[in-house]
């Protein structure tokens, strides 16, 4: 095992988990070397048990055949920073990651047909900018039997360390990429899909239409907190949809909304 005590939060190779931004982890412009951290022996071990490649762990000394053990098994050459609870406390969030980093390779982003190929539901993302929410997306895209998620440029990051933390590790369980650099929902119709706007219109259908859940492949588009769809993407999808309320409530939270959405028109 590769273990490197460290005393410091400035020992070289320390810098992906301590210091790199979010920005500089992607590394936008060389994408074949982007990184994520991954936290929580749960979160990592279901990205390893999907084939992501771990470069380096980090972690508590007694944790190395604590929690961290199952993960470090087989994985002799990737480095293992190890040091006091003290030390690691200084990185942002360290206490609530159950005591294990890790640092894995991004994958390169798979082409839209690739991640459909066979779907018949899809979870269109479009402009959702909160990690929280992203994550939280993904956990039920995953548990709700959602084939694929397709993300506007404009989304965040699924791969955002708040994101995969709050999914769960869902984020590695469902296919996803993102849309062509200027297109929106519209090109998952070239794939045969009917596309389903979630936002309250005048022709908005309720979510439990017949027709609406019996079509064989669809997109469920889901706008940004606050603004939802843009009124162009509202125009151009096949259907509107809306969840019925209650007590005058005008609307759900995105997250919220996505999880009865896809339970609703899961396919049958």
């Amino acid at each position: 095992m590769n273990l490197i005590e460290i005393d410091s939060l400035d020992y070289p190779g320390v810098e992906i988990f301590a210091s790199l931004t979010e920005a500089q982890l992607r590394n936008v412009l060389e994408p074949d070397k982007g990184i994520f951290i991954a936290e929580s022996p749960k979160v990592i071990a279901v990205a390893l048990k999907q084939g992501y490649e771990p470069l380096a762990f980090m972690c508590e000394r007694r944790h190395v055949e604590g929690d961290a053990a199952p993960l470090l098994a087989g994985f002799d050459e990737v480095p293992v920073y190890v040091g006091a609870r003290e030390l690691l406390a200084g990185l942002t969030g360290y206490t609530l990651t159950r005591g294990v980093l890790c640092a894995m390779r991004r994958p390169a982003a798979r082409p839209l047909a690739e991640v459909v190929a066979g779907a018949s539901r899809v979870a269109v993302i479009d402009g959702v900018v909160d990690t929280t929410n992203i994550g939280a997306i993904f956990r039920s895209a995953a548990a709700l039997g959602i084939d694929a998620v397709a993300l506007t440029r404009s989304s965040c990051d699924p791969l955002n360390r708040r994101a995969v933390r709050v999914s769960m590790g869902s984020v590695f369980l469902v296919p996803w990429t993102w849309l062509p650099a200027g297109s929106g929902p519209e090109a998952l119709r070239q794939f045969g899909f009917k596309t389903v706007a979630m936002a309250l219109t005048d022709r908005s259908v309720p979510i439990d239409d017949a027709a609406l859940c019996a079509e064989p492949r669809l997109a469920i588009v889901l706008g940004t907190e606050g603004d939802g769809l843009a009124d162009s993407v509202i125009a151009g999808a096949d259907y509107t949809a809306r969840i019925p309320m209650a007590h005058g409530v005008d609307s759900l939270n995105v997250a919220a909304a996505s999880a009865v959405a896809f339970w609703q028109l899961r396919r049958r």
